[in-house]
């Protein structure tokens, strides 16, 4: 009897699928068993442990951000083709030692890569903003002929939420068709958790993605893949989305920056998701970088497409320079310090952080106040009930094509249960629109300190750093921000140090679930682990928060090199 004969079929599909996704990778890209087994061992793959797989060309160009990377494709230093080429090698190794693509399709970049430098030799000019950048997507964003499972086993050799089979591999999303009218070239797309729901990136077809800075740690959800592989230089820019924290939380874990715009900001037209008639609070399109520059480019290119001439649900706000120009102009800001929401302690190593940038911040001038908003606790349980309002229906609808399970971290939490009742439905929607007029009247109050209201507020992403894999307890922090529908960005700030951040035998739990949370810190588990921090203004404000973020991005490297 084969070994294959007493494994159930979604496994031995899902077997197939790592094995055809590893045979994408050219065989010059391949590593040795002695090189895996090597990076099997090591705790940190980043930096000097993948460049030892790469060619001084290759690692030049990786370790090149994307406004320069442009840059550098339209005034000739380099080529599409180089560029591409480079991220391509890098993102094969970078998969190979820390199991972070869906997709590959490298082939087809490379060819996108020369038509580019085709078009710019013939015309002189760059097709668009992007002109020759490799932009890596989350797997949840049809790309024509490749495949869409979001994570789901059922939907491989397909594209998830497709009605009519024959289309498989011929849709595409529109925020794919905006980013290649932009000259983008996209390569690869990366991994993330059965059910998009979850703080860690897991699911039944590659397994686990671990965070390559700490391999003690989880890379983040949901779109965790693109925090790893930008953590590894396999990208520098990547799309992702968030709904309760997807492109914060991998951002913060994996030491990158990232920006959650307000929904309806970018467009989600054609794009796979969970539960999508759940319209009340709804996923967003983001973005995560090695710089900020990086987010500011995605953000421009993506509204220089006008996405809300072809999708109805988008606001037609074009990028506002005058915004930006504002913040960069302006005298001190007024920036709020939210350093615990009374629910749930951040451990030490964030304690710290906030307190950094705090000190940052204020030592180049600008006002810091303490932030004390109504309770982030209505606000995080009235958006969990709304992602649970199906009783889990869709995602037993994606596990019923193949038969596989719940991966055992959701089990609970996703048993199939009644769908909430329209009148509960009603209410729940009621009730959080009442809570975002409380917190924005709140916000508004700040001007009667001093004059200036607040412009934005600094504050965790998770109550610890990048997390031990199975200790994610509380999501709070994120998912506040996504009932108020408020812009972020996320910047790194430090890492954890266990000489410095040792437990706090003082502090008394308020709750179990605080508790459970206090307890798993470890100040050798967590030794190393990024620290990001998100700063948070209100609806619509993306390139405000981005503006401040590079603002305050700036207080705190001028912090770090100063006594």
């Amino acid at each position: 009897m084969s070994s294959n004969d007493s494994k159930p079929s979604w496994e031995i599909k899902a077997e197939e699928k790592r094995a055809s996704t590893l045979a994408k990778i050219p065989s010059e890209w391949r590593l040795s068993p002695e090189d895996l087994e090597l990076a099997a061992k090591q705790h940190d793959l980043t930096g000097p442990f993948i460049q030892k797989f790469l060619d001084p060309q290759t690692i030049s160009i990786v370790t090149t951000d994307s406004l320069d990377l442009v840059e550098h494709i339209t005034d000739g230093q380099l080529t599409a083709l180089q560029v591409t080429t480079a991220f391509c090698k890098t993102a094969a190794i970078a998969h190979q030692i820390n199991n972070c693509l869906h997709e590959i399709f490298f082939v087809q970049a490379l060819e996108r890569a020369k038509f580019l430098d085709d078009l710019y030799e013939k015309n002189g000019k760059p097709l668009g903003l992007l002109h020759g950048l490799p932009v890596s997507l989350k797997d949840q964003f049809h790309v024509k002929g490749v495949d869409t499972t979001m994570g789901y086993v059922g939907w491989i050799g397909s594209n998830l939420g497709i009605t009519d089979p024959k289309d498989a591999h011929k849709i595409e999303s529109q925020i794919t068709a905006d980013l290649l009218s932009q000259g983008a070239v996209l390569y690869c797309k990366t991994s993330l958790p059965q059910t998009l729901l979850f703080g860690e990136t897991i699911n039944n077809v590659i397994g686990c993605t671990l965070n390559p800075i700490s391999r003690n740690l989880s890379c983040g959800g949901s779109s965790g893949g693109e925090g790893a592989l930008l953590a590894l230089r396999g990208s520098t820019l990547g799309v992702g989305t968030d709904i309760g924290g997807s492109v914060r939380i991998p951002a913060a874990f994996c030491g990158v920056f990232s920006l959650k715009p307000t929904p309806e900001r970018i467009t989600y037209r054609d794009m796979a998701n969970t539960n999508p008639g759940q319209n009340t609070y709804r996923s967003t399109v983001g973005f995560l970088s090695s710089s900020l520059g990086g987010l500011d480019l995605a953000l421009r290119a993506a509204m220089a497409a006008r996405p809300w001439l072809r999708d109805p649900a988008v606001v037609p706000i074009p990028y506002r320079q005058d915004v930006v120009d504002d913040i960069l102009s302006r005298g001190p800001l007024k920036i709020g310090v939210f350093w615990t929401d009374g629910i749930v302690e951040p451990h030490p190593p964030i304690r710290r952080g906030v307190k950094i940038l705090a000190e940052a911040v204020s030592k180049a001038g600008h006002k810091v106040v303490d932030w004390n908003p109504p309770s982030h606790k209505p606000g995080r349980d009235i958006h969990l009930e709304f992602l649970l309002a199906d009783g889990a229906h869709d995602v037993h609808s994606h596990l019923e094509r193949s038969g596989e399970p719940l991966i055992p971290a959701l089990k609970e939490g996703f048993r199939l249960r009644d769908p909430m009742p329209l009148l509960q439905y009603q209410d729940l929607t009621i009730q959080g629109l009442a809570y975002e007029i409380k917190y924005s009247d709140y916000w508004n109050s700040t001007v009667q300190d001093d004059g200036q209201i607040v412009d934005a507020v600094i504050m965790p992403v998770a109550p610890h750093a990048a997390v031990v894999p199975g200790r994610y307890f509380y999501t709070g922090y994120t998912e506040t921000i996504n009932l108020l529908n408020y812009s972020a960005a996320v910047i790194p700030v430090t890492r954890a140090d266990k000489a410095v951040d040792v437990v706090d035998t003082a502090y008394k739990p308020v709750s179990e679930l605080d508790k459970d949370n206090w307890d798993s810190y470890d100040p050798e588990l967590y030794h190393g682990g990024p620290v990001g921090l998100q700063i948070v203004a209100r609806k619509f404000e993306e390139e405000k928060v981005l503006a401040i973020a590079k603002i305050v991005y700036a207080a705190l490297q001028t912090s770090r090199t100063k006594p």
